[in-house]
């Protein structure tokens, strides 16, 4: 048997993937099919944004009476939310990303692994595109059994 990775968050051989999610599978390697990649946001979001964004809109409410009697002053504190507004940009855009790997495993729909770190998952996602590559294309004999 063939280790293509092994770490705290997977392991991956020439026969099984276990990944360390909550509860552990292992998944034979031979009886995964469509593996894809997908990256969806973290559940657990912080809403920065949305403080911000509702922070913008009260300063625009309150400098919207202030541009008819001083343009300035309304130019000013609308200035004064800029900060906030580039603070909140870039929390929207360094929010943490979840990668997973997905897979159809006798005819079930699964999530094999989930990681939020990129080097890591990439190492896991290669690995297991490898030994997926060793292991072959099945043979017509266990097409026609698993049908």
């Amino acid at each position: 048997m063939r280790t293509y990775y092994r770490g705290p968050d997977a392991v991956v051989t020439s026969d099984i993937f276990a990944g360390s999610s909550a509860p552990t599978r292992t998944f034979a390697i031979h009886d995964l099919r469509n593996v894809c990649i997908t990256r969806t946001d973290v559940e657990n979001f912080r809403p920065g944004a949305l403080h911000v964004s509702a922070g913008l809109l009260l300063i625009a409410v309150a400098a919207w009476p202030l541009w008819k009697a001083s343009p300035l002053l309304a130019l000013g504190l609308v200035a004064m939310g800029m900060p906030a507004f580039i603070a909140g940009a870039v929390f929207w855009r360094l929010r943490p990303q979840r990668w997973e790997l997905r897979a159809t495993y006798r005819g079930a729909d699964v999530a094999l692994f989930t990681s939020s770190d990129e080097r890591v998952f990439n190492q896991v996602s290669r690995a297991l595109r490898r030994a997926i590559e060793d292991a072959g294309p099945p043979t017509a004999w266990e097409n026609r059994a698993a049908a």
